[in-house]
């Protein structure tokens, strides 16, 4: 599967150093479509910073829409950004049993990599966790 990842406004300034800040969360923000669904202070950073809120949705709907991903208690999620701008989106359930896999056409998501933990309905970085 194919899909193109833009925003619809450039990117903040989204630095690997300041996400190594998040080590848990104040608040819990609610998906306004998958509203079953939360994430953490790390990662709306990331969506306001980074531009990312594509990101979530994604990760979100795949809930619904991967028959393999509701059954898995854990969810470890990377995003891999190449120089042409195309990335891999992809997921295992922690013991690298691979649930989804899926090239990104094109993205200005400003990191080469950034990896989520998706448990319990809850979205988070991996240093929230």
């Amino acid at each position: 599967m194919e899909t193109t990842a833009q925003n619809t406004k450039a990117p903040e300034t989204l630095r690997e150093s300041d996400l190594r800040e998040f080590i848990g969360t104040e608040n819990w923000y609610r998906h306004s479509i998958y509203r079953c669904f939360l994430y953490t202070d790390g990662v709306q950073y990331v969506a306001e910073k980074g531009g990312a809120y594509w990101l979530i949705d994604k990760i979100f709907a795949e809930q619904f829409e991967n028959i393999n991903l509701p059954e898995q208690e854990f969810q470890a999620w990377a995003l891999s950004v190449q120089d042409d701008k195309s990335a891999l989106l992809t997921c295992h359930d922690g013991n690298y049993n691979w649930q989804h896999k899926e090239t990104i056409k094109y993205t200005d998501f400003p990191l080469k990599e950034i990896k989520f933990y998706f448990q319990n309905g809850v979205l988070l970085l991996t240093s929230e966790y």
